[in-house]
């Protein structure tokens, strides 16, 4: 690694598009958080105190579990994790549930160097996706890349990542799911690269959008494992946090599934 990359690696702000007057930057980012738990009797009994809690927040029931459930957070703050959600989940009637550490994801929303509004792309719109009303079932997993990938150049990183891009885009445009891509370096337990939350209105979209992607040279030659896999199905929402933009289409944001990263 040159100095110059390395230099460029310490300058921790988010960066966007380049314009005539510089480059687009941002220090704030949104982190999420995924939690599962298992031997839930009867899933309706812990929204009163999520309704209480005041976290944002929003809980699945998990399709291949029976008595299984799954709580996703997110704030700006990391501290909000380690006060807020931790205390809450330690609590009654969270606290009486059986914990699943397999599930455990937490990561951080990023910047891939061509967007021109950060805030709306990191911030605002992750929030949105998750909060979205319309998309009932969700999939969320880690992964890793395979150290040969950081070994590659930048223009065949960009290809491979162009050709996942254009699979995203297509199932986006018709709305059959949306994203959450979150970096999760250091920051998980298994030394995952990346968290994935596909969303979406109907559950064999998310099947389909998995499987294409399957294909894709990122996720056939360079991803070294994928999983474990949540799905669910929406049973509790905390309030929307912000409202879609005026000039956002009505599907929103496209799917990028495997860690896409320019």
């Amino acid at each position: 690694m040159d100095n110059e990359t390395i230099a460029a690696a310490t300058d921790l702000r988010e960066k966007g598009r380049r314009t005539a007057q510089g480059q687009v930057t941002l220090d704030r980012r949104l982190y999420v958080q995924f939690f599962g738990f298992g031997e839930c009797r009867q899933t309706g009994q812990l929204i009163p105190a999520l309704v209480s809690s005041g976290l944002n927040a929003v809980l699945y029931e998990d399709l291949n579990d029976p008595f299984g459930v799954g709580l996703v957070t997110y704030s700006e703050e990391p501290d909000y994790f380690m006060h807020s959600v931790r205390t809450f989940v330690q609590q009654s009637p969270f606290g009486n549930l059986s914990y699943k550490p397999e599930y455990a994801m937490f990561g951080r929303t990023y910047a891939r160097g061509f967007e021109p509004d950060i805030e709306e792309a990191i911030i605002r719109k992750p929030a949105r996706n998750i909060q979205n009303e319309q998309l009932h079932w969700a999939v969320w997993y880690p992964l890793r890349r395979t150290g040969s990938f950081e070994l590659l150049s930048p223009e065949e990183q960009r290809d491979i990542l162009t050709e996942h891009g254009k699979i995203g885009h297509a199932f986006g445009r018709i709305g059959a799911g949306h994203d959450v891509r979150l970096d999760c370096h250091g920051l998980n337990k298994d030394d995952n690269d990346f968290v994935i939350g596909v969303l979406g209105p109907e559950l064999h979209p998310l099947s389909v959008i998995v499987q294409t992607m399957r294909k894709s040279q990122q996720t056939s030659r360079y991803i070294e494992r994928l999983g474990p896999f949540f799905t669910g199905r929406v049973i509790w929402r905390s309030a929307p946090v912000n409202p879609a933009p005026a000039d956002e289409d009505e599907h929103g944001s496209q799917v990028a599934v495997s860690g896409e990263r320019a």
